[in-house]
């Protein structure tokens, strides 16, 4: 039995599959919930139907984004996990650098089904399950306190925005950041006292056509009255980069 047959084995898949459907019941409870709420306080039925009609339909359109990290990783780490991981309480950015991150510290290329072990397999799930968990954390303890000074109506002097949206912003060209100076960093790198064009270019080229596609998309979705294309904006320009950097690994 090859690794990736042990790794996407019917254990696993049970064990995953029970977590998932735990959360798909809790999401049904609380839908339930919350129609009996609304229909209590006079809210028009038609009006509780488009809402539900609604959000089901922005929630499975940017999900496409989701089920291409899935697919991303589940050739070297098996099914059962990405689908867990995704599924319930990890990001996408998150996941699939992490779980790079972990394999070339234990002496991996990357993540690579001909390298990957058991061993390798149960550290990259460590690493990634006790990276992720000091969110759920942090909001369990500290959550209430940070939304209200996340939603503090206090302006700036100067007219600006408010901590919110400074944070979110911050947080958000910080993460891009890191991940281009790591990628700059793959590309050229420091060996003995020289620097050295390595040839890994291929993660810049995603990153660029990635950057070109999503301003595309806010360019149609704000300044053409087509908001609608916000949903396919995050999986679409994640397709567009990887087709280049596919293209670019053809070619070049």
């Amino acid at each position: 039995m090859s690794i990736l047959d042990q790794l996407s084995s019917a254990p696993l898949y049970l064990i995953t599959g029970a977590i998932i459907l735990y959360v798909a019941a809790m999401s049904v409870f609380f839908l339930v919930r919350a129609w009996k709420a609304g229909v209590a306080i006079g809210m028009d039925k038609v009006k509780l139907r488009r809402a539900v009609t609604s959000s089901v339909t922005f929630s499975i359109l940017p999900s496409v984004s989701i089920l291409l990290g899935v697919i991303a990783l589940s050739g070297s780490l098996g099914i059962p996990l990405p689908w867990l991981r995704l599924s319930v309480v990890g990001a996408l950015h998150y996941e699939t650098s992490v779980a790079d991150i972990a394999a070339k510290a234990i002496g991996l290329s990357g993540l690579s089904a001909a390298e990957m072990t058991l061993r390798a397999f149960t550290t990259i799930a460590l690493l990634m399950t006790v990276g992720i968990i000091w969110g759920v954390v942090c909001v369990a303890l500290f959550g209430k306190r940070y939304t209200k000074k996340l939603q503090g109506t206090g302006e700036k002097k100067s007219g600006g925005a408010n901590f919110g949206d400074m944070a979110m912003t911050a947080m958000f060209i910080g993460l891009i950041t890191a991940y281009m100076g790591s990628y700059i960093g793959q590309l050229i790198q420091l060996q003995a006292g020289a620097l050295v064009v390595t040839g890994q270019y291929l993660q810049l080229v995603a990153m660029a056509f990635s950057a070109l596609a999503m301003a595309v998309f806010t360019h149609f979705a704000e300044t053409k009255k087509m908001a609608w294309l916000d949903n396919f904006s995050i999986a679409g320009s994640m397709l567009v980069g990887m087709a280049a950097a596919v293209l670019c690994g053809l070619i070049f």
